[in-house]
């Protein structure tokens, strides 16, 4: 599956697939009003329950037009482009009525088939991109499927054999005047893993591919001709030369020297308390970190509410939302979510399209 979204056709806004998330939550609402303040720039198609989605459009803003479109007219017929007045549903219909804030696992299957829906239109040329509302993984694998979360299964059903979860974000908390850092990066060697096994979870090889995907998605998605990637070490101080360690020394140095040698722009390890400054981000294309809360705890404060995950390493292009799906939020009624996150996935999902096509 080729990685090249397909051709425009002149005067027609790209179209990128949004996948609405878990149905109680706030991926709903959140996709809803992303998709209608973006409305002029991305024909964002809603993959969800048409009525479902009508009836919570019509909470938010009477406004906002939903027109419902079936996934089988989709499949013979293409998408059809309708102006920016109006916002495209795909209906994927849910098997149970939704009560906000109340999980309810009938509704797992649903949720996944909207995944499948837009990994089916990005291959048909439907979509340039998907940006996913978050989803509650208890619920699917309480629908009876083994479910780990977006990133593996995408992976899975597009046959790629490793990917990288990278958050990415416009500066917001720290000092915004800093000159060359207005964006953070940060890329993660394991994900979600007790922090037990991430040592072992650390190998030269894993690392080195690690490193290869990075560096090409942010040449060809994210259009950066030498990316310039720093790297941590694991230990406090990055080991402080085997004292307080050795996978700097056994497994970190030798994959950052084997990736030199391939021609990619690796540095490190650095320690990780000290290298989230702005003197040597601004250095940066992007941060590997070793594990999930050594990266993500700086970025989420410097970035949250602008923040996004992206999918590194897919023969697509996926981002996400930096948050959960906020169950107590979407109990409260509309109007208490906040759909920044969600823009901006949205708006780098079209980023990385441009950038990919430039690429190719």
């Amino acid at each position: 599956m080729s990685t090249s979204p397909p051709a425009r056709r002149p005067g027609v806004r790209p179209a990128i697939a949004i996948t609405t998330g878990e149905p109680a939550g706030i991926g709903p609402e959140i996709s809803l009003r992303a998709a209608w303040a973006m409305r002029e720039r991305v024909n964002c198609v809603l993959l969800g329950d048409a009525a479902f989605l009508a009836m919570t459009a019509q909470a938010i803003d009477p406004a906002i037009r939903v027109s419902a479109l079936s996934l089988m007219a989709v499949r013979n017929g293409g998408l059809p482009h309708f102006g920016p007045d109006r916002l495209s549903v795909i209906d994927i219909p849910l098997a149970a009525h939704v009560v906000p804030g109340q999980l309810d696992s009938e509704n797992g299957r649903a949720v996944l088939a909207t995944l499948d829906a837009s990994i089916e239109g990005i291959r048909a040329g439907w979509f340039e991109a998907v940006a996913t509302a978050p989803l509650q993984k208890s619920t699917i694998n309480d629908a009876g499927v083994a479910f780990s979360g977006h990133t593996e299964y995408f992976a899975d059903r597009t046959g790629t054999a490793q990917v990288v979860m990278m958050l990415a974000g416009e500066l917001n908390n720290v000092d915004a005047g800093v000159e060359g850092v207005p964006q953070l990066r940060v890329a993660l060697a394991t994900t979600h893993l007790p922090l037990k096994d991430v040592p072992a979870a650390l190998t030269v090889d894993g690392l080195g591919t690690t490193l290869d995907i990075i560096h090409r998605d942010l040449q060809t998605k994210f259009g950066i001709a030498a990316p310039r990637i720093l790297v941590t070490g694991l230990n406090p101080h990055a080991g402080e030369n085997g004292y307080l360690g050795r996978e700097e020394i056994d497994v970190i140095t030798p994959a950052l020297e084997a990736a030199r040698a391939r021609g990619i722009d690796a540095r490190g390890p650095y320690p990780a308390d000290t290298l989230f400054q702005p003197k040597y981000l601004r250095d940066a294309d992007c941060v590997l970190a070793m594990y999930h809360d050594q990266g993500l705890p700086v970025l989420k404060f410097a970035t949250f509410g602008r923040g996004i995950n992206v999918t590194l390493g897919l023969p697509l292009i996926r981002t996400s939302v930096d948050h959960g799906t906020a169950l107590d939020l979407a109990a409260r009624g509309p109007g208490h979510a906040d759909c920044g996150s969600m823009e901006q996935a949205i708006s780098a999902a079209l980023g990385m399209a441009n950038a990919s096509r430039q690429s190719n």
